[in-house]
């Protein structure tokens, strides 16, 4: 029995609800009798089945589910919500042998799944293939672990080392990107943007580049936007503000909330990165891409609130200009994208 081989077929088929599941997990599930996989299951978008679910459902002969081995790579969940105990369902079809990846951290589960199939006779191993399966739980982990979203920062830099030209306040009537990288890249952006729950920036990214803040050039949901707006300095025409999609507007200067657009009140003067991440914790929001400018990605840098940073490093030179970030983190991935290059840090601590 490769136990290791059939926990990574489970994180395998599980990143097919990535994007789509939240605020539940995205896990994985497969079923193995006498060394053959008989089932497989994911769990499906938000409000429907859980992997467990699907892939005893899919088990044609249900008896042999009673000689089977269950493999998923997050505990069983234990508590009623949008659907019944994936626990008491193993229960009731008598499968013998439970392998998890690693344990729940959210309060309703927390061990208690194990502590349902263990009580019921269930021959329960945890810890197979665990590094890897807490990566792939890594937003939900953190959410629950860290009382806060799994925060990515995003930005791409020049060859000499500048995020931006400089800018004119002249220049707000025609406001757009200046674009360091090629398409291929900027396609993967909207490939991150439709990983993460949310999206943040800042004013000053917004009045210079009118950002829409979607997923265009990928398939999946658009994101939660986030913006830093102190003073309400973004003119209300501005795409952020159209209502599309949910919108959090984090200001000091209350403004009646609309449809889809909810401004939240904070102290600027206050440690902001953890009100922010507070208040985000509490809008349910699990992850969130920052995609800069300067100022904003600098603040989450220095208040060591980061998990990931995924910086391209464009072909382009801009001889001066707005420097980028500074960031001191463990190089773990590099992607090229024709003469782009993604570099993807983690953070250490």
């Amino acid at each position: 029995m490769n136990a290791s081989l059939y926990m990574q077929r489970c994180i395998q088929i599980a990143k097919n609800g990535l994007g789509q599941t939240r605020p539940n997990p995205m896990v994985g599930c497969v079923i193995v009798y006498e060394g053959s996989i008989i089932a497989e299951g994911f769990t499906s978008p938000y409000g429907g089945s859980h992997a467990e679910v699907n892939a005893i459902t899919s088990v044609k002969n249900k008896a042999l589910l009673e000689k089977s081995t269950l493999y998923v790579t997050l505990e069983p969940c234990a508590h009623y919500g949008k659907t019944p105990p994936c626990a008491n369902l193993i229960i009731a079809h008598k499968i013998p042998r439970v392998v998890i990846g690693t344990i729940d951290p959210f309060s309703k589960v927390a061990g208690k799944g194990i502590q349902l199939l263990k009580e019921a006779g269930c021959e329960v191993t945890v810890g197979v293939l665990e590094e890897a399966c807490r990566e792939h739980h890594k937003r939900f982990l953190t959410f629950h672990g860290k009382k806060r979203p799994f925060i990515v920062l995003k930005w791409a830099v020049s060859q000499d080392g500048f995020i931006d030209v400089l800018r004119e306040e002249t220049e707000i009537e025609d406001a757009k990107p200046n674009w360091i990288t090629n398409r291929y890249a900027r396609q993967y952006v909207h490939k991150l943007r439709a990983e993460e729950q949310g999206i943040l920036i800042g004013t000053n990214t917004v009045i210079n580049d009118n950002p829409a803040l979607n997923v265009r050039n990928w398939s999946g949901q658009d994101p939660v936007r986030i913006i830093l707006d102190k003073t309400l300095r973004i003119p209300v025409n501005y795409t952020v503000l159209n209502d599309a999609v949910k919108t959090l507007v984090f200001t000091e200067v209350k403004r009646m909330d609309t449809e889809n657009t909810k401004y939240i009140k904070i102290d600027f003067s206050r440690n902001i990165v953890r009100a922010i991440c507070e208040e985000l914790y509490r809008e349910n929001i699990q992850s969130v891409l920052i995609e800069g400018g300067k100022q904003t990605l600098q603040s989450f840098i220095d208040a060591n609130v980061w998990d990931e940073a995924l910086v391209f490093v464009g072909a382009c030179n801009f001889k001066k200009g707005l420097q980028a970030p500074r960031i001191h983190g463990a190089l773990v991935e590099e992607i090229n994208f024709g003469d782009d290059v993604l570099k993807k840090y983690k953070n250490p601590c």
